[in-house]
């Protein structure tokens, strides 16, 4: 008989490193095959939209600040 594999649950800041990584274009092929494993798609949604959401804040603060300096 064969044993069951346990599925090894990622934690938050495995998601986290793998969507930064992802947004620069950055990855190993071992990191991508071990995140294929453990990450769930709901998990990567999730985390993407917020590292989206910093993203886009992150260029508003920026811009403003630019903006404040010239004028």
């Amino acid at each position: 008989m064969a044993l069951a594999q346990v599925q090894k649950k990622a934690s938050p800041l495995q998601v986290a490193k793998a969507v930064f990584w992802s947004f620069l274009g950055i990855r190993k092929r071992r990191d991508y095959d071990a995140d294929s494993v453990q990450l769930k798609p709901q998990q990567v949604i999730v985390a993407g939209l917020i590292g989206a959401m910093f993203f886009v804040l992150g260029l508003i603060l920026l811009v403003r600040f630019v903006i404040g300096r010239l004028v």
